[in-house]
């Protein structure tokens, strides 16, 4: 719930900004691409910081080898792909990276709400919520992606 709360309400800042002057978030793709970034800078570093890492690498399937290892290197992914939000030239190929993980990673997402693991001390997100959200998230890097 988290990741969709920053993702609207930078949006929402940035957007503001835009009306009140700030001519780089005067667009509303601009105001986007801030709340993607901080967004996904949000999920980048949870997968670094616990009790969230932990709970990162429990939602690997058990078919993945390195568990640790694949959650570290989506976290950096993710990260990477924050300055390149930013940056107007390459919003559109940095907003494809979030997408691409996104897909990639819902199986983790799935398995995660069946076996319902707890996220962080809490329970995890039930499934048909996730998935809206998730569906929401992938829609924000397509808009981004695609104009």
């Amino acid at each position: 719930m988290a990741p969709l709360i920053m993702l609207i309400a930078a949006t929402l800042l940035g957007r503001t900004a835009g009306l009140f002057g700030v001519e780089a978030l005067d667009e509303r793709p601009a105001a986007l691409r801030l709340g993607l970034a901080a967004m996904v800078l949000l999920t980048g570093l949870a997968h670094f910081v616990e009790p969230r890492r932990a709970s990162m690498i429990a939602m690997v399937p058990p078919s993945l080898p390195r568990p640790a290892l694949l959650a570290t290197a989506t976290g950096v992914l993710e990260l990477l792909a924050v300055p390149g939000l930013l940056w107007s030239p390459t919003a559109r190929w940095a907003a494809a990276g979030p997408a691409v993980l996104l897909v990639v990673m819902f199986p983790g997402r799935r398995l995660r709400a069946r076996r319902e693991v707890v996220f962080a001390g809490r329970p995890a997100t039930p499934l048909l919520p996730r998935t809206l959200m998730q569906l929401g998230f992938l829609s924000a890097c397509l808009v981004v992606v695609f104009g």
